[in-house]
């Protein structure tokens, strides 16, 4: 652990802090100045499609080097250079705003994301003794969950009274404010690094590039494109690729034996299902306000303020509660309390008004305040410090390859109900609108405008397929959380769980049994101890025991 005071941990805390919201808020930025865009350079469909994924893609690919990166060289050092490209990055398209330029630049700034995100975690998990950890992680936690909204939020506040650009300024600006910020924290390194993993690295980039790549193409184009084909086998192969070499290598990138560790997998499988859930409702929400409702960006984006105060809330409450019930149980809470405000928000119909959409919405954000700081601490306390870089990576890249599947997901069952819905309005409409009543809504609404009062029929059948074609779409992402919480109440570890912990020597192997509860290494922590450790359970290592995975 890091040696400081409490004061200049309490600044690595505000700065890092700031920096993952950052980040992460740039990821949903872009989706309310679509149109905008459009209009302004040009862009196509496909265009504007990677002009926002690009900057995903970057990042869910290289997480998990950055992680390693920060290990090895220093995670402040890959923080400040992340930060840096990030916000140069952000910078330029205030005079490159071509749409090759545009996207070219999103995607390094999404490099600089992949060495921001792992870079800010793993210096909270070195830097805070473990009877603060879980509350800073839990702040992170907290801060990365609601860093979408507040992306939502800030650029309709900035469409309102700015062009799109100012969204890549502001972003700019604050990027450069916290690198500067970042020089001023201290340093964490890795006591041990072992040799670099290239073919690790290779793979590992290969296999979550691919598969995100080809999800978030598939869904805009078809599955059955052979680029969307090739980039999931790629993926696939890529996938048993670095397995293999993990397993062989006498220094991995990530050792994948702590998959076999309850903790580990509890958290990246929590991770995963919260993003996949969360991501498609914004994906499917901000259209249906947008489409449905005729609001405008910024009504649409304060429509959703509202999850920001139960996701901090229960993000800093939930280490105290893990601790008193457990992670299996905080789990499967979290997850099916998110699975209940999708079913229910499954109910929407075109007369729907906002309280029909806010409460479901507060019972979804209660879930994932509740289950994300848990999720991310269980997997961080079950990887020794040496490794914490990879270990927040890991964190990462299963956010990202969630939020992609959600996505892809959430968009292809809205797509195919539109496209089935829609050949029953078709007949009405004059040869000339018919491909564009048939493409899109937004291309029914188009067209519907244009016709006058007959058009208005078209318009309201349009509105009706499409709302139940969202109402489809959410449906089945509360059946995704509902089944990942019954996954979870049968593999989520209980109370008496000891997790790997912060280590030092090599004596627990990942592969190792789980202890029986109340036995072993700070099994008899005091609960309120560990409520403010790293997960809310016991953490082997920490009282004095030091443990590493065997090579």
């Amino acid at each position: 652990m890091l040696e400081m005071s409490a004061g200049r941990r309490r600044w690595l805390l505000v700065v890092n802090l700031v920096a993952v919201s950052l980040v992460v808020a740039t990821m949903s930025a872009l989706y309310t100045s679509l149109p905008d865009i459009a209009v302004d350079i040009g862009a196509t469909q496909a265009e504007l499609t990677w002009i926002v994924d690009s900057y995903t893609l970057a990042l869910a690919a290289l997480v998990l080097t950055a992680g390693a990166l920060g290990d090895r060289f220093g995670r402040r050092a890959t923080l400040i250079v992340g930060l840096a490209l990030f916000t140069v990055s952000s910078a330029l398209p205030l005079w490159l705003d071509s749409p090759l330029w545009v996207i070219m630049l999103r995607a390094v700034a999404g490099v600089g994301a992949a060495f921001v995100m792992p870079s800010t975690l793993s210096l909270l998990t070195a830097s805070f003794p473990p009877d603060r950890r879980g509350a800073a992680v839990g702040m992170w936690a907290g801060f990365a969950g609601v860093g979408g909204i507040i992306g939502l939020l800030g650029s309709g506040l900035m469409l309102k009274v700015w062009t799109w650009k100012a969204i890549f300024g502001v972003y700019a600006v604050i990027g450069l404010v916290v690198l500067v910020a970042a020089f001023t924290i201290g340093e964490s390194v890795a006591s041990r690094v072992g040799r670099p993993d290239v073919f690790g690295a290779v793979f590992s980039a290969l296999a979550v590039g691919g598969v995100v790549f080809g999800l978030i193409e598939g869904a805009h184009t078809s599955y059955s494109e052979p680029l969307v084909i090739v980039a999931l086998l790629v993926a696939a192969v890529s996938v048993v690729a670095f397995v293999l070499v993990e397993l062989c290598v006498a220094d991995p990138l990530l050792d994948v034996r702590y998959f076999r560790r309850r903790g580990f997998t509890t958290g990246s499988v929590s991770v995963a299902l919260q993003f996949l859930t969360i991501f498609g409702f914004f994906l499917l929400i901000v259209q249906f306000l947008q489409l449905v409702k005729d609001y405008d960006a910024l009504s649409a984006s304060l429509a959703l303020a509202p999850m920001v105060v139960p996701v901090m809330v229960f993000s800093l409450l939930s280490p105290r509660i893990t601790a008193a019930v457990g992670l299996r149980a905080v789990s499967v809470v979290g997850v099916g309390a998110i699975a209940a405000g999708m079913v229910f928000l499954s109910r929407l119909s075109v007369d729907s008004g906002y309280w029909d959409i806010l409460w479901p919405m507060l019972v979804a954000s209660i879930g994932l305040g509740l289950s994300t700081a848990p999720a991310t601490s269980a997997i961080v306390s079950d990887v020794p410090s040496d490794e914490q870089g990879v270990a927040a990576a890991v964190n990462d890249a299963m956010r990202e390859v969630g939020a992609a599947i959600g996505i892809a997901l959430s968009g292809s069952i809205l797509a195919g109900r539109y496209a089935a819905g829609i050949v029953d309005v078709l007949p009405g409409v004059p040869e000339a609108g018919r491909q564009a009543v048939e493409s899109s809504f937004a291309g029914a609404r188009e067209f519907g405008a244009a016709a006058g009062p007959a058009g208005q029929a078209v318009i309201d059948a349009a509105a009706g397929i499409f709302a139940d074609g969202i109402s489809s779409a959410l449906f089945a992402l509360g059946m995704v959380a509902a089944g990942a919480a019954v996954l979870l109440l049968f593999v989520a570890p209980g109370r008496g769980y000891v997790a790997l912990g912060d280590t030092d020597t090599d004596t627990d192997a990942p592969g190792d049994p789980d202890p029986e509860p109340g036995v072993g290494v700070g099994a008899d922590r005091d609960p309120v101890g560990a409520a403010g450790g790293t997960s809310g359970y016991p953490v082997a290592g920490s009282q004095g025991v030091t443990t590493r995975p065997d090579r």
